[in-house]
C-alpha cells in the first residue's frame, strides 16, 4: 500500500503562496487557522530558501503518542487523520509536532479554544467520504477522488510534492543528480573544491 507523503523542493519554491490559498480555499479554513503555511529562512540574504509547511503524516507522530484521548489516528495510507468529536482541545499535540501544524480556531487558553485543526492531506476525516458532515468538519477529500491534495496540485514550479512517498523520493533523487549535486547536496568535491577522479 501506497504511504502518502509530501515533500518541498527549496531549490524550486518561490514564496507565491498558491499552496496556502488553494488550501484555504478548497477546504473552506475558518480564519486564523493555516493548515499550510510558506516559511522563508535567510530571508534577503544569500541562500535564501523558502519551504511550504504543513503536517508531515510522520510515520511515527508524536502527536499521536501525546494525545490522552486518542482522537489522532494513522490511515492505510499514511495520512495523519483526528476526529473533532473525539477531541478535547487540551493542546498537547500542537507542543509535540515539530512542524506547528495542530492549530486552535479561537483565541484563549487551552480547552476553551475548541477544536483542534491541522492538514488532512485532502483525506477528510472518520466521517463517510464525501458526505456533508464530512466537508464541514474537515474540508475536501480529494483522496478518495483518486485526486491528489490541491496544494500540490497548484504549486506552478513543482516545488511542493505530493503522493507515494517512494515515488517523491525518486523524482527528488532525480532533481538532485540532475542539478549536478551528484550523490546528495553536501559531500567532498563541494567542501573542499577539489576535483575527483573516479
Amino acid at each position: 500500500m501506497a504511504r502518502m507523503k509530501f515533500l518541498c523542493d527549496a531549490d524550486r519554491c518561490i514564496e507565491c503562496n498558491a499552496c496556502v490559498t488553494a488550501c484555504k480555499n478548497e477546504n473552506e479554513v475558518p480564519w486564523g487557522i493555516n493548515r499550510r503555511r510558506v516559511v522563508t529562512l535567510n530571508d534577503g540574504l544569500p541562500g535564501e530558501r523558502s519551504v511550504s509547511m504543513a503536517c508531515m503524516h510522520c510515520t511515527d507522530a508524536p502527536c499521536i503518542a501525546v494525545c490522552p484521548v486518542s482522537c489522532i489516528f494513522t490511515t492505510d495510507d499514511g495520512v495523519v487523520l483526528h476526529s473533532k468529536d473525539t477531541c478535547i482541545g487540551c493542546g498537547y499535540c500542537f507542543f509535540a509536532c515539530p512542524f506547528g501544524a495542530p492549530q486552535y480556531p479561537r483565541v484563549g487558553n487551552f480547552g476553551t479554544r475548541g477544536k483542534m485543526d491541522k492538514c488532512t492531506y485532502c483525506a477528510g476525516g472518520p466521517e463517510d467520504d464525501n458526505t456533508l458532515a464530512e466537508y464541514e468538519k474537515y474540508g475536501a477529500n480529494r483522496l478518495a477522488e483518486g485526486k491528489l491534495p490541491l496544494c500540490a496540485e497548484m504549486c506552478s514550479t513543482k516545488a511542493l510534492l505530493a503522493g507515494d512517498g517512494d515515488i517523491i523520493a525518486e523524482i527528488y533523487r532525480e532533481r538532485v543528480v540532475t542539478r549536478g549535486y551528484g550523490s546528495g547536496a553536501w559531500g567532498w568535491r563541494t567542501a573542499y573544491k577539489e576535483t575527483i577522479n573516479v
